[in-house]
Formats: structure tokens, sequence, C-alpha cells
């Protein structure tokens, strides 16, 4: 009786009811979620496709590549120098008193015996009158006692006078003669000193700046009125450490250098090769260098004392390594290294030993063989063994097939 009534309670009254359970409106939105679902569904497929086809296509990295071969570099170093006069000279005047008057341009050549201040004049031509008077004067005195010794002489023959007297008259004579010999020296001091009003340069150069200006009151060998640097032929002072020497060789002497080179602050040579003129025969314990010197001609005066360059100097040559662009250097933890494009377009690790610098290239010592091919750009973006497409360095980078289908345009 409970089973029939339970059943009774579910039971449909009549066969149109079955069919009105689910209404119209919600079946045709069941309908369209069921569409959206399939569409989304196949939207993702495709575009797994899409992603999985282009990471199947990844083109090649184009890299520029050099091919090794051996080569012969200079043994060198350089190192930081600076330009001084070859002889420099401070002008100070030799006598003191008011500088009238400059007659040189600052900055100016200079020649050899130049005149370049004036010193008032006037209280040395007195002093030269003064010491002629004193000059004439004695020798009147000297010729008063000549006439003296003489008559004095005559009366000794005829014993008038005794020995005694004749031979103070002849003391008397050599007295004045000696004051004679005194005064004509005060006379060339007084010219001396009168000459030396208008200083002249020692030797021919550049002048320096004036230190004083005129109408000064300057001292005799104390006051420094300018300087004058030689600059032709100039020196060039630098030194090298016990690192750098080792690369040289060791020690230098004029001897054992073969070149030596200046570079300018520009960066770009001097027109002229220098020689090596002082080498010191120590190290300096203090700074663990070799003070070094070299000359080098310089006649149109592109070269000034005080001017920072740099010298590179060479001893030698290098036979049979290898040489390849700064950016191609890698420097880790480990060391130097290189990236190699293998038989395979690969890129590959190549551990080096470096050397010097040739101009804007290491000096490869080992590490590389002959026909390897280094890259040289695009370093940053490289991993080992990644796809890479060579082109020599400077030429235009090739396209891969898929690139060229790809920019080719569609037909119409």
């Amino acid at each position: 009786m409970i089973f029939s009534t339970s059943f009774n309670q579910f039971k449909p009254h009549s066969q149109k009811s079955t069919f009105q359970c689910v209404p119209p409106a919600m079946t045709a939105k069941l309908t369209a979620v069921v569409l959206i679902a399939s569409l989304a569904l196949l939207g993702c497929g495709k575009k797994d496709d899409v992603a999985a086809q282009a990471g199947g296509a990844m083109p090649a990295m184009p890299v520029s590549v050099i091919e090794l071969q051996p080569t012969t570099v200079p043994i060198s170093a350089e190192a930081v120098a600076q330009t001084e006069g070859a002889k420099e000279v401070e002008i100070r005047p030799r006598v003191g008193g008011i500088l009238l008057k400059k007659l040189f341009e600052e900055g100016a050549p200079i020649k050899a015996g130049q005149a370049m201040f004036l010193i008032d004049p006037v209280p040395f031509q007195i002093a030269l009158s003064n010491a002629k008077a004193q000059l004439a004067q004695q020798e009147s005195r000297v010729e008063q006692t000549q006439r003296e010794s003489k008559r004095l002489d005559g009366l000794l023959a005829t014993q008038s006078i005794s020995q005694r007297e004749s031979d103070n008259a002849m003391s008397d004579h050599a007295l004045a003669r000696a004051g004679l010999a005194q005064y004509a020296a005060g006379v060339r001091e007084a010219q001396l000193n009168l000459s030396y009003t208008t200083v002249t340069s020692p030797l021919s150069g550049i002048a320096g700046r004036f230190e004083f200006s005129e109408g000064a009151l300057v001292s005799a060998n104390t006051s420094l009125l300018t300087k004058v640097s030689q600059i032709s032929p100039i020196w060039v002072r630098f030194s090298m450490s016990d690192s750098e020497l080792a690369q040289l060789g060791g020690h230098l002497t004029p001897a054992n250098v073969e070149e030596v080179t200046l570079l300018l602050p520009d960066g770009t040579e001097y027109g002229k090769k220098g020689k090596l003129n002082f080498a010191a025969s120590g190290i300096d314990p203090q700074l663990g260098t070799q003070q070094l010197r070299a000359t080098f001609e310089n006649e149109d005066k592109r070269l000034l004392p005080g001017q920072f360059v740099r010298i590179r100097v060479t001893t030698g040559k290098q036979d049979g390594v290898f040489v390849v662009p700064q950016t191609a250097v890698v420097t880790n933890d480990q060391g130097k290294f290189v990236f190699v494009a293998n038989d395979k377009n690969e890129a590959v690790i190549k551990p080096i030993v470096a050397g010097n610098w040739a101009g804007k290239n290491w000096v490869i010592l080992s590490g590389l063989s002959a026909g390897e091919k280094v890259i040289v750009d695009n370093i940053i973006k490289l991993r080992p063994g990644a796809s890479v497409a060579p082109h020599a360095l400077g030429a235009a980078p090739s396209q891969a097939p898929e690139t060229l289908a790809a920019n080719k345009p569609a037909a119409k």
C-alpha cells in the first residue's frame, strides 16, 4: 500500500504532460552554451597547433664571423706619458731694478739671444761713468809714480839720494799699476751690469707666461720673470711596470727597443717615430717601475710641454698567433672565452688565453685553431648550442629559404 501511494505521486497524469517537462526556451539556451564551448575548444586547438609550428620553425640567429688565420704581431706595450721641453730655463734678472718693459709675446717662439726684458739702465750707466772716472784717475797716478821713479833713478846714479828713497818710488809705481788693474776690472763689471739690464734668452724655444708686470721691482738672481722651453726636439717621459717589462722581454735599454710610437690624445699616431734616450738602470722601489724617456722631432710645434699622451714601445715580433676583435672576447669569473660557429652552425664556447692588444684587437695566444669561425657580434644573445646563420664580417646576412618564402608577396 505504501509502495502504491509513492508510485502514484510520481506517475504522470497524461502523455501530454510528459513532453512539457523541459521548456523550449531552456532547450535553446543549452544548445547555445554547447555550441560556444565547442568553438572555444576548437580555437584553443588551432592556437596550440600554430605555436607548435612556430616553435619548430624558429630561424637561426644571423651572426658575423671571422675565419682565423695565423699572423705576426709586434711585441709591444703602451703607457701613459707626458711631454716636456728638451731644455727648460728660468729667466731671472742678473741685476736688480725697475722692470721697464717686456720685449716679447707670451707663448711666442723665442730665438737664442733675443731681448725679452729691459731693466732701468740709468743707475748702471751712472755706475759705469763713476768706474771710468776712477780708472782715469788711477791712470794719472800710474804716470806720476812712473815719472817719479825715473827721476829718482837718475839721482841715485849720482848718489844724491839713498837707495831707500829710490826703492820707495818704485814700490809706489807698482802699487799704482795694481790699482789701475783694479779700477779697470771695476769698469768691466759696470759695463757687464749695464748689459744685464737687457735680459735675453739663452736658447731658442717657446716663451712662457710673464710672472710680473711692467714697473715692478725685481731682485737679482731671485725674481722669476718667465720660462723658455725648447720643444724641438721634445722629450716624452714615461715608465713601465714589472709586468709590462716582462711582456716586452725584460729591462729596457736603447739597444733592445726597436720602435717608440707616440699616440696623441685623439688616438691617432704621431707622424714621426721616437728614440729612447734615457732608461733608468734600476726599478724604482716605491713605484715598482722603470723610468724611461724618449725624444721626438717637433719642427711643426704640434707637441707642447705638459701634454698627456700615450707611448707604445716595440721590442720585437711574435709569429703564429691569432687576432680577434675586442667585441668577440667575453670575460667571466673563469677567464676569457669566445663563441665559435661549428660545422653544424651551432654556437660553441672556446676558452682562450689572451695576450696584449694589437690596435683594436686581442692577441690570442692559445685556445683557438686556424680555420675556426669566431663569432664577433650578437654575443649577448648567444647561448651554447644555439643555432646560428654565420656570414663574413662586413657582408650582408643571408636569408633562410623559409624567410624568403615568408617575405615573398602572395600571388593575386
